[in-house]
């Protein structure tokens, strides 16, 4: 299994995972060219996604989905809230849309997927966990980490999970105080100290790569979250990355080789 993060942030979110010949798209908050081209850097084409998993309906994880589905019979997976704010606001994806249970796996090629809730200011906000020869787990906008987010990424072999913003550049920052009061609430994003307090605690129960994603530019910075989950992790054999703005970050799930095209390869 291979994951290859083409975007993270508020600016857009897309993440291709391969497992054999399954091929699956993780959002699609970036236009379809910019899809086309990550995938034609990496040997493929859009004809061969086999579907689109949604976390939630905000702009910065469906922007592209539209114009990636118009015309294709793509199958776009989502469960049953968000499918229907997205036929609210994409009427066209009727035809595309497949309703999935929350908290139940079901099949897609040779791989088993399972939606959790995640804790968001939205009516439905879900992460993935995906199992065919390794197993991912894929957490972004959530305030807090939920029992049900716990059970479904401890054991996971890897983990994207938000590291989203610095309480202090946050609280200092230039955001007006109601939108400083929804980030740092249970349902908005997750701070660099809480990722990094939950990073241990996947690195003890078997957790070999963690991906910090959806950073914020203004509040945050790579380096203070890296630092912060670095600190967290002293003494673990866990590895570390953090997911791009633009570019691609690739990694072969479970182990610590990677590879990052450069932003330009995607323009």
């Amino acid at each position: 299994m291979r994951i290859h993060v083409f975007a993270s942030g508020s600016s857009g979110n897309c993440l291709l995972l391969e497992d054999r010949e399954t091929l699956l798209l993780i959002d699609a908050g970036i236009s379809r060219r910019r899809v086309a081209a990550a995938l034609k850097a990496l040997d493929y084409e859009l004809e061969q996604i086999c579907g689109v998993l949604i976390t939630h309906e905000h702009s910065d994880h469906i922007s592209g989905l539209l114009n990636l589905a118009k015309g294709r019979d793509l199958p776009v997976y989502a469960p049953h809230t968000v499918a229907a704010r997205l036929l609210g606001s994409l009427p066209l994806l009727q035809d595309n849309l497949c309703v999935i249970p929350v908290g139940e796996p079901f099949r897609i090629g040779q791989v088993e997927v399972t939606a959790f809730h995640t804790s968001h200011d939205t009516d439905e906000s879900v992460g993935y966990r995906v199992a065919g020869e390794d197993v991912y787990a894929h957490a972004t906008d959530t305030g807090c980490v939920t029992e049900e987010m716990r059970q479904m990424l401890l054991g996971a072999d890897t983990v994207l999970l938000e590291s989203n913003h610095d309480e202090e550049m946050l609280r200092y920052g230039p955001y007006p105080f109601p939108l400083k009061k929804r980030i740092l609430s249970a349902r908005g994003h997750l701070s660099n100290a809480d990722c990094a307090a939950f990073a241990r605690e996947l690195s003890e129960n078997g957790t070999r790569q963690i991906i910090l994603a959806h950073l914020s530019r203004e509040n945050n910075t790579p380096q203070k979250a890296m630092e912060a989950s670095s600190h967290a992790l002293e003494g673990l054999s866990t590895a570390l990355f953090c997911a791009p703005v633009l570019g691609c970050l690739s990694l072969e799930v479970g182990k610590t080789e990677h590879t990052k095209l450069a932003e330009d390869a995607l323009c």
